[in-house]
């Protein structure tokens, strides 16, 4: 059984239903942008919030460089000044183009990467900066105990691959955008919190669909979620050859790991489990974490969907557990808590999403210290929680959940007493359907940070009465 503050989930989870208990904050009312006025998000009383980093402005400190779309993933870290704080934050961008800033970048015709910005409580910007560029599709990453953040690519793309999924209707071994690519892509990269990237993978923490990362704060190990839209994806665990928290960084040549659970090959994940579901766990490694993908006279061989899942085979191959979408990861108090977006069962009044799993969501833990594998909540419908993404947990343990459904999306909270409630709703009538991301809180716990990922999205700061129910 699941111990600890989330022990309430094993025996809570289909309870609630979505209804709002005793640590809601209330229903939720339309609020005003304060920094134009216009509703852009309901929240409950008291709570006020300003929008910023707009696509499309100018940067505060290069007004040359335009801000890119697609916020995603994003973490808090202490400011220069009391009363600000730095964010780091990705911008997820697919396809060729030229990076964001000033700079070559990793790859000299790639979009994605990472902004840093130094805010107030308010979310009012003292200045900012691109701090990685030349990557693509920078989707969810995860802060590390010593100091930075990790941008995840959620790719395999390069120009030894054959086109990805935006090929459309062009058969497998379209070669296109991937041609005008010059580095390979699908790896993890290390941004301080106070600085710029080196813009160096690692490679050795594996290439392939990456979404987050969450770090053991005592050991230095990297656990790392696949967002495999179409296939299985794993849960992994990245070993450094030195402990980063006496190193400052991540270092590569470390090895690699899958979670498998003990005494079963393969086992599916992705289907409905039952409440208090508790697995003992263990991990096989991955030998080649970056494999080689030939080709012929400058032509690739694989195409996308073989490369994506050529590293999540070799753990398959070996027993590793299969799960649906595997997204937002965030390590707290011992556990590494983990969102797989389309896990669960299916319930007989939603449709079925497209890609790999038939559920509205589960959120896992991982508990270190007992090696055990614990169902902490699975959604009954989609009207309660819908397909949940980025995962955050509040000064108060009550996880944070962002929603990338198919029709309101919504912030939603869970509580360590297995309660589900709703916090805020997109209200922006020019963002109907557009996902939460990024949700993080300030190291003081005074501010919210979370985006609006689209192609004209933005950051907002939320800011209110957080003692008077379950996130303070």
């Amino acid at each position: 059984m699941l111990a600890g503050p989330f022990q309430g989930f094993l025996n809570a989870a289909t309870v609630f239903a979505g209804k709002p208990g005793a640590v809601d904050y209330g229903p939720l009312v339309a609020v005003p942008d304060a920094r134009d006025g216009v509703v852009r998000l309901d929240l409950p009383a008291g709570f006020n919030y300003r929008s910023f980093h707009v696509t499309g402005a100018p940067m505060a400190s290069s007004p040359a460089t335009v801000l890119p779309g697609r916020h995603d993933g994003m973490a808090a870290f202490a400011g220069p000044r009391a009363n600000q704080y730095r964010l780091v934050r990705n911008h997820e961008i697919n396809g060729p183009g030229a990076p964001i800033g000033p700079g070559a970048g990793y790859d000299t015709n790639t979009q994605g990467g990472c902004v840093t910005v130094v805010v107030d409580r308010h979310g009012k910007v003292a200045r900012d900066a691109v701090s990685l560029n030349g990557t693509q599709l920078n989707c969810a990453g995860g802060p590390m105990p010593w100091g930075s953040w990790v941008s995840c690519e959620e790719t395999v793309n390069g120009p030894d691959v054959f086109d990805d999924f935006t090929r459309g209707s062009l058969p497998a071994d379209t070669y296109i955008q991937n041609a005008q690519l010059d580095q390979r892509h699908g790896y993890i990269f290390e941004v301080p919190a106070n600085g710029a990237s080196t813009m160096t993978p690692i490679r050795s923490a594996g290439r392939f669909a990456h979404e987050a990362a969450a770090a053991d704060p005592v050991t230095g190990d990297i656990y790392l979620t696949e967002d495999n839209f179409a296939f299985p994806s794993g849960f992994y665990r990245y070993v450094p050859p030195t402990n980063p928290m006496s190193t400052g960084h991540i270092e590569d040549g470390g090895t690699l790991w899958m979670l498998k659970v003990v005494g079963i090959n393969n086992a599916d994940l992705s289907l409905g489990q039952a409440p208090g579901t508790s697995y003992p766990v263990e991990w096989v490694p991955i030998g080649a974490p970056d494999p080689d993908f030939p080709t012929v006279g400058g032509t690739p061989t694989v195409t996308n969907d073989e490369a994506i899942v050529a590293v999540g085979d070799q753990g398959r191959s070996l027993g590793a557990a299969w799960f649906s979408r595997l997204e937002g990861a965030y390590y707290d108090n011992g556990r590494v808590y983990f969102v797989s977006t389309q896990g669960g069962a299916n319930n007989p009044a939603d449709s079925v999403p497209s890609g790999f799993g038939d559920g509205r969501g589960q959120v896992w833990a991982y508990d270190i210290a007992n090696s055990t594998l614990d169902l902490v909540y699975e959604s009954p419908a989609a009207a309660t929680l819908d397909l949940p993404d980025n995962v955050v947990a509040s000064p108060s343990g009550t996880l944070l959940l962002c929603e990338d459904g198919s029709g309101d999306n919504l912030l939603r909270g869970l509580t360590p007493g297995g309660q589900i409630f709703d916090f805020a709703r997109n209200a922006d009538p020019d963002q109907v359907g557009q996902e939460f991301a990024g949700a993080t809180f300030s190291p003081d716990g005074k501010t919210l940070f979370v985006n609006i990922q689209s192609s004209t999205g933005y950051s907002i700061a939320i800011w209110g009465p957080w003692a008077r129910a379950g996130f303070a």
